[in-house]
């Protein structure tokens, strides 16, 4: 497997980590916390066999700048930082594409900047907070799986967990959100490492309490596609539903087989409905 190319990308709002695989029309691809490196993600791989490629290392994640302020952190904010970092790359757009709270900075930045993109694509993403709401949601208090979710997260937060306490706990994490968790080693089997950013992780925590802009889902002027599976225990597929009937120029796709990583879980099926969207251009 090919390893992704380290650049460090400067712009007025400060220097990013970004990492780049692929050929053909570009693809943005972020995440509000993750800590991105060479090894890739399995989210972004999905699209490099057809597309360029930007994997980006938000602020406070990875090498790129920390930020001096806590407003750097938010959606919005890295949202105005990926504007910046096409414009140095000198595009005149592309897509973005946006996997759980990916996918909630790409819808903002559907909302403010349409132009910018030729095609947003929403995986396993809400438009508003979703804890609260929903007892399906394994973030709610409601949900028989919370209070151990709720664990492992804090525990991976903890700076000093050899590689192998923080794979296991990786590892039984993500096997909450699968429709078929007994297949992990079969999913996960590329040498694929990420970490998690603390400080972003602790600053969405308080941002998606007041997370609601389906109101101004109808500013969303670019061709959308929205992606869930229907079992998804992290962000529900009613959300994705309700995404798809309040964003004009949308199509929605549900995986029958999947929870929270449908690209991972009916990977063929999830490549199909991907590659028909960016090869042909319309739904």
């Amino acid at each position: 497997m090919s390893k992704w190319t380290r650049e460090m990308i400067e712009t007025f709002r400060g220097n990013f980590e970004v990492f780049v695989k692929g050929e053909g029309e570009p693809i943005c691809i972020t995440h509000h916390y993750s800590e991105f490196n060479e090894t890739g993600d399995y989210f972004a791989d999905t699209f490099t066999d057809t597309n360029k490629v930007f994997l980006v290392n938000l602020k406070g994640a990875g090498n790129s700048d920390k930020g001096s302020n806590a407003h750097e952190l938010s959606m919005v904010d890295a949202v105005l930082d990926l504007e910046e970092i096409r414009k140095v790359n000198g595009l005149s757009s592309w897509t973005f594409a946006g996997h759980s709270t990916g996918g909630m900075i790409g819808v903002i930045y559907g909302i403010h900047f349409s132009t910018s993109l030729k095609s947003l694509i929403l995986v396993g993403s809400s438009a508003r907070e979703y804890t609260s709401s929903s007892s399906k949601c394994i973030y709610n208090e409601g949900h028989p799986k919370f209070k151990r979710m709720q664990e492992l997260i804090e525990l991976l937060k903890l700076p000093n967990l050899t590689e192998d306490e923080r794979q296991r706990l990786s590892k039984e994490r993500t096997q909450l959100s699968l429709f078929k968790p007994e297949n992990y080693e079969r999913y996960f089997s590329k040498n694929i490492v990420k970490k998690m950013s603390a400080n972003r992780m602790n600053f969405f925590i308080r941002e998606q309490l007041i997370f609601d802009v389906t109101r101004q889902l109808s500013a969303v002027k670019t061709k959308t596609v929205i992606l869930c599976g229907r079992h998804d225990v992290q962000c529900p597929v009613d959300f994705s539903i309700e995404m798809s009937e309040l964003i004009p120029n949308s199509s929605l796709h549900i995986f029958e087989q999947s929870n929270h990583y449908p690209f991972i879980e009916e990977e063929f099926e999830f490549k199909r409905v991907i590659n028909s969207i960016l090869s042909s251009g319309t739904d």
